[in-house]
């Protein structure tokens, strides 16, 4: 297991080996004291997993009080995950990365707390399974703008293909007028 740092020091991928032979494959998610050996959480309070369809966008969400951090994984099919720094005293305030998650590819992506996530589905169809580092707290949840102009995130959008919204995701706020953390 290892760690590959992305734009944004703090959001890593967590790469597992992953053992293949004809049955099909294996891969260690999860080993508390190899996570602890890399700087990364051992205890998560909260498991969910999502079900989308091809288009499906997600996000990009965050909670203000009991901020969570995820551990997010592909269980099938594949999704471009997104992690925007919304810590304001953070050299990368503002700033966005990306990452592709496949099912079978060993890779997860920490994304700790003090940032928005949201991803979209690239296959016909996506499970996806994240751990968090705190329970859902549902009166300081937030959305900014999946389409904000001012983080303008590069999604790996269909041309001509609208994605798909949930009501809460279609309202977003404007990242600028989005309340975010010290």
């Amino acid at each position: 297991m290892r760690v590959i740092p992305t734009a944004i020091p703090e959001v890593l991928i967590v790469e597992s080996p992953v053992y293949r032979d004809t049955r099909g494959c294996f891969i260690e998610i999860f080993h508390d004291d190899k996570f602890a050996a890399l700087g990364l959480p051992t205890v998560f309070a909260q498991d969910n997993h999502s079900s989308s369809v091809r288009h499906t966008l997600r996000g990009l969400h965050y909670q203000l009080q009991a901020p969570q951090g995820k551990l997010v994984r592909t269980a099938q099919g594949t999704i471009f995950d997104v992690a925007v720094d919304l810590r304001r005293a953070s050299p990368t305030f503002g700033q966005w990365v990306g990452v592709t998650l496949s099912a079978g590819d060993g890779r997860q992506l920490w994304i700790p707390a003090g940032f928005a996530h949201g991803f979209v589905t690239l296959s016909e169809h996506a499970d996806v399974s994240y751990k968090c580092t705190t329970v859902y707290h549902p009166a300081s949840d937030c959305t900014i703008a999946w389409n904000d102009p001012d983080l303008a995130i590069d999604w790996p959008l269909s041309p001509g293909v609208a994605p798909l919204l949930s009501p809460k995701d279609h309202e977003g706020a404007a990242f600028a007028a989005a309340t975010v953390f010290a």
